[in-house]
């Protein structure tokens, strides 16, 4: 296969939060959107921060939180609860991993 053939546009993809903390907080699991592949700067900035510079991974990862139209769902004057995020965080670095 050539590389090329896994070129192509980024996709909206669900992500679903189903952990046992989460269904026991929100009885429910959660859902949120992100894309499927991001830009090759994101990707790195993401890569380097880890670990190192929390508020810049905050400010890459608060713009792969989207909801079903592509929209961040985290703005200046709205967020969403610290565990929540920090599990939306973890999902999308495994799902980026992949």
């Amino acid at each position: 296969m050539k590389l090329k053939d896994l070129a192509s546009k980024p996709k909206l993809i669900q992500v679903i939060l189903d952990d046992e903390d989460t269904v026991a907080s929100y009885g429910e699991s959660l859902e949120f959107y992100t894309y499927d592949r991001q830009p090759i700067q994101t990707f790195m900035k993401l890569a380097s921060t880890q670990g190192t510079d929390n508020e810049a991974m905050l400010e890459l990862v608060r713009k792969m939180i989207l909801d079903e139209q592509g929209k961040e769902i985290i703005t200046e004057e709205v967020s969403i609860p610290g565990p929540v995020l920090m599990r939306a965080i973890t999902k999308i670095v495994a799902t980026l991993g992949k």
